[in-house]
C-alpha cells in the first residue's frame, strides 16, 4: 500500500475522500440516535430521552479533557454559550418529541431546513446580504416542505409541525454557534454544549420521570455518545475535506433513514418525501457552498 504522509495516511486517501466518508459517518450516527429514540419512546417519554441524549455525552468530554486538558474550558463567551445551550434543549426535545409522531425519513427531510431558518436569521441579525441567487434559493428550500406536508392536501400532523418548529429555533442555534466559533475551539464548544445542557434538560425530565431499565440505559448511553460523537465527526468532515465535495454526501441521512425506518418500523416514504427532501437539501447546500465562497480568502 503506498503510504503518503508520515502518519501513515495512504496516498489516494485523500482530504476529500476523508472528509466524505465522515459525512456518511456523521449521517449513520445521527440517523441511528434517532432510531433508537424512536423504539425508547413507546417506554419512555421523549423528555426523559432528551436528558439521558445529553448527560451520555459527558464520556466524549472526558477524552476530550484528556486530550486538551483543562484549558478547553477557557473562554469569554460564557454566556453566550448559556444562551446557545437553552436554545438547543428546546429545540432537541421539540424534535424528540415530533420524531415519535413523524416517519424517519420524513423528520430527517425536515431536518434539512435547519440551515435555511439559519440562513434567514443571519440576514435578520447578523446583517449578511443575499443577492437574488440566494433568495431564490431559500424559496427552493422552503418549498420543498410544502412537498412534503402538503398542507391542505393532506392532514399535517403536530409531530412535522414540532420538527419544523424546532429547526427554526436551530437555525437560531446555529447562528450562534457560528458567532461562538469565531473565538472558541470545537472542543470548548461541545464541552460546555454537555455541561450545560445537562443541567438544562433534567428540568422537564423530572416532571415525566420513570426510572429506565438497565437495557434502555444501555441504549441510552450508545445513543448518547452517538449524538456527541456525530458533533465532532460533522467538524472534522468540514475540516479535512471542500465543502463543495463534502456537503453532498448529508443526503445520505435519507438513505439511511429510509433503509432504519422501513427495517425497524415498517415505514415506506413516499415520492413526495424524496422529492421535497432533496430540495430542502438541495436548497441547504447550495446557501452553503456560497457562503464559504463569498467567506473564503481571495486567491486560496
Amino acid at each position: 500500500m503506498l503510504i503518503g504522509s508520515k502518519s501513515g495516511t495512504p496516498v489516494w486517501l485523500t482530504g476529500n475522500l476523508r472528509g466524505m466518508g465522515w459525512m456518511v459517518l456523521t449521517g449513520m450516527l445521527i440517523v441511528s440516535m434517532h432510531a433508537m429514540i424512536r423504539h425508547l419512546a413507546a417506554d419512555m417519554h421523549p423528555l426523559e430521552i432528551g436528558f439521558f441524549r445529553t448527560a451520555f455525552g459527558a464520556p466524549i468530554v472526558g477524552i476530550l479533557f484528556w486530550k486538551y486538558g483543562w484549558g478547553i474550558l477557557r473562554t469569554d463567551q460564557i454566556k453566550v454559550h448559556g444562551i446557545r445551550a437553552v436554545g438547543h434543549v428546546i429545540a432537541m426535545m421539540m424534535f424528540f418529541t415530533g420524531l415519535t409522531m413523524t416517519p424517519l425519513t420524513t423528520a430527517n427531510a425536515l431536518a434539512f431546513t435547519a440551515p435555511l431558518f439559519a440562513a434567514v436569521l443571519a440576514v435578520l441579525i447578523l446583517g449578511e446580504v443575499f443577492r437574488w441567487r440566494r433568495w431564490a434559493a431559500l424559496l427552493f428550500g422552503f418549498a420543498g416542505t410544502l412537498v412534503i406536508i402538503r398542507p391542505g392536501i393532506i392532514d399535517v400532523g403536530t409531530g412535522p409541525l414540532l420538527i419544523l418548529a424546532s429547526s427554526g429555533i436551530w437555525g437560531i442555534v446555529l447562528v450562534v454557534i457560528k458567532s461562538l466559533g469565531r473565538r472558541d475551539a470545537t472542543p470548548t464548544i461541545v464541552t460546555y454544549m454537555v455541561l450545560f445542557m445537562t443541567p438544562l434538560s433534567l428540568i422537564p425530565a423530572l416532571f415525566v420521570w420513570v426510572w429506565p431499565t438497565w437495557e434502555q440505559l444501555g441504549i441510552l448511553l450508545i445513543l448518547g455518545l452517538m449524538g456527541t460523537t456525530g458533533h465532532l465527526t460533522l467538524t472534522q468532515s468540514l475540516r479535512v475535506g471542500d465543502a463543495a465535495v463534502v456537503m453532498p454526501m448529508d443526503f445520505f441521512k435519507l438513505v439511511w433513514a429510509a433503509m432504519l425506518g422501513f427495517l425497524f418500523f415498517a415505514e415506506l416514504p413516499d415520492i413526495f418525501t424524496w422529492i421535497g427532501g432533496f430540495m430542502i437539501f438541495a436548497s441547504a447546500t447550495y446557501l452553503a457552498l456560497r457562503e464559504r465562497a463569498e467567506t473564503k480568502p481571495r486567491g486560496t
